[in-house]
């Protein structure tokens, strides 16, 4: 899916690419404890994977050590959610359960999801240098980028470890100095 736009095929199967799955794993550990957005084509290969319809990721415990989160980037009418409550579960794994978790969004800093969710409680973001990032669909490099420019966002405590691995991949931020900062107003 993506950030509200037009899906541009028929497959909610969006797979991360393999460089940043390995980039993942380098900060959080070769084996991943949660995917609570799994597909039959993911590359994570998580101990416990969350996939829909059987489990939602959204509704089943986040109470895993290590978390990857790649989310479907548009609204989900049927649930009746979207963007905003995949980060705020990470937000909450991070402050009640001390998981460390990683999550590959689309970058919308303007939005009240971020400013509530990333700034103030975030450790760090890599904004990624790949303008028109090319997800799998369905296991496969199809070729086509997203409409969108994305981030990795971290929430745990080795922002130093993160910010090292990621700084490859795009414009890397320590955004310790905003935790606990309320950025915007009316949130």
């Amino acid at each position: 899916m993506t950030a509200g736009r037009m899906v541009n095929t028929g497959s909610q199967h969006w797979g991360t690419p393999p460089k940043y799955v390995e980039a993942v794993k380098r900060v959080l550990g070769r084996t991943l404890a949660l995917d609570p957005c799994s597909n039959p084509y993911s590359l994570v290969k998580a101990k416990v994977e969350y996939r829909l319809p059987r489990k939602d990721g959204l509704k089943a415990s986040w109470d895993y050590p290590t978390i990857f989160v790649n989310p479907p980037y548009g609204l989900d009418q049927a649930r009746g959610t979207s963007i905003k409550h995949w980060l705020e579960r990470c937000a909450e794994a991070h402050r009640l359960h001390r998981s460390e978790v990683i999550a590959l969004v689309p970058v919308a800093t303007n939005t009240g999801h971020w400013k509530k969710n990333v700034f103030g409680t975030a450790m760090a973001v890599c904004f990624l240098y790949d303008t028109r990032l090319r997800f799998l669909v369905n296991g496969r490099d199809e070729g086509k980028g997203a409409p969108m420019s994305c981030a990795m966002i971290y929430w745990g405590k080795n922002h130093k470890l993160f910010i090292d691995t990621f700084n490859r991949h795009g414009a890397t931020l320590d955004l310790r100095p905003l935790r606990g900062k309320q950025i915007g107003k009316n949130l």
